[in-house]
Order: C-alpha cells, then structure tokens, then sequence
C-alpha cells in the first residue's frame, strides 16, 4: 500500500473513530467538563502548541488537571508522579489517561490521528535527532503510538531515577524519537490496527508485555533505560 492511500485510507478512519468515541463517550466527557468547571481553579481546558505533520504549530487539547502556571514551576513541562502541581481530580484523569481523551477533538478536526508520533512541544521535538525529525515530521502525531505504550509508565519511571530532568530529555526523549521513526518507516493498516488494540490492552493491563510479541524489530532501548521497561 502507498503511503499516500495509508493517509486516505487512516484519515477516514481516524473521522470515524474519533467521531463515533466523542458520541459514545459524551456521559463521561461531559460531567468531567462540568466537574472541572466548578471545581480546582474553573479550567476546563488545557491547550499547549505542540508540532505536528511537516513541522507546523498546533494546539494541543487536553482537560485541565494541574495549576494554571504548572510550566513555570517546579520541574516545567515534566511531570512526575506525585507531582504537587497536579489537582486532586488531576490526579485521577492522569491516571486513567482521561485526561488525554480531549484529544479526541484534536483527531476529528485535522490536527492528529488516532495513532502516530505522540505531539511534542518545541523543547522535545527538537532533542529528537535530526534524522528522526525527518521521518517524524511527515505523518499526523498520534492520541497513541509506540512511543505511548512503552513508555506508558513514565512518570513512574522518573520517580526511580536520581535527576528525572537530565534522565528524560538525554535518556528517555531520543530513544522515543527512534521508536516514532520506526513506526513512521513500518506504518501500515495492519500496525494502526495493532497499535489501537495494544493501547486498550494497556489501559486494562498497565503490566502486560503484548507489545514485545506483537511489535518486532524495534530499536534497542539504552542501557540505562533497560531495567525500567516491562521485560517479557
């Protein structure tokens, strides 16, 4: 399949889905944005500009579940696990990843798609290396994608490390850029389809270790990182 028909073919798709999970899912989405309203400091939202396809700006949509000025204290945009930062509603949707669902907006409207390169503010995007950047840039950043699910415990594993700021931006943000690459090179319907029913499995089973049998070949992971990853 052409890359090209993997767009039409993944664009559709991700219309579908997104428009079909923001139906579905408005009992829970709407209480959420009411309880938020009226409780903690009144945001509903939270948006942050993050890069996406050929490098251009955008809006990231999520619900609000930490300080107004989060990223002018403490440890900026990293966020660790018992982050003070974070509202007592927060703490749940972070939790159980609700709070990224608002994202589901972003998907329906163009910006993203259901799965792909996790969208990265300019301070991480750029700590990618150049090559992975190239192969970065040319599809949609994802709700979920490789990156997410491997790492889908990563403020628990910078709560192990001895300086989490140094460890995630030398450590952490470029072997994901290697990851995002390889998914970019291997993408395919097959992958999508893979990707999304990892994703759910790691909602329900944060523990499981599926994605070594379903995902081959991905790049080595730096010794430093090894023993913090789901080994299977």
């Amino acid at each position: 399949m052409s890359k090209s028909n993997y767009d039409l073919i993944t664009r559709g798709l991700d219309i579908f889905f997104s428009g079909i999970a923001l139906i579905l899912l408005s009992p829970i989405l709407v209480p959420i944005a009411i309880l938020l309203k009226f409780t903690g400091e009144g945001e509903v939202f939270y948006l942050q500009e993050r890069i996406g396809k050929d490098e251009k700006k955008f809006e990231l949509i999520k619900f609000a579940t930490m300080l107004k000025n989060s990223a002018n204290i403490g440890t900026g945009e990293l966020t660790l696990a018992n982050d003070e930062r974070v509202l007592t509603i927060g703490r749940f949707l972070r939790k159980t990843k609700i709070n990224e669902l608002a994202q589901l907006i972003n998907i329906f409207l163009g910006d993203m798609s259901v799965i792909g390169p996790r969208p990265q503010t300019s301070k991480y995007y750029y700590q990618y290396s150049e090559e992975d950047r190239v192969y970065i840039s040319k599809v949609k950043p994802g709700l979920s994608g490789i990156g997410s699910i491997i790492f889908r415990d990563e403020e628990g594993i910078l709560e192990k490390v001895e300086n989490p700021l140094v460890f995630d931006y030398e450590i952490i943000t470029p072997y994901k850029g290697q990851l995002e690459k390889s998914f970019v090179k291997n993408r395919s319907i097959l992958l999508y389809f893979k990707l999304i029913i990892l994703t759910i499995v790691s909602i329900f089973s944060p523990q499981n270790n599926l994605y070594k049998k379903w995902l081959k070949n991905l790049p080595k992971s730096p010794k430093k990182l090894e023993k913090f990853l789901i080994k299977g």
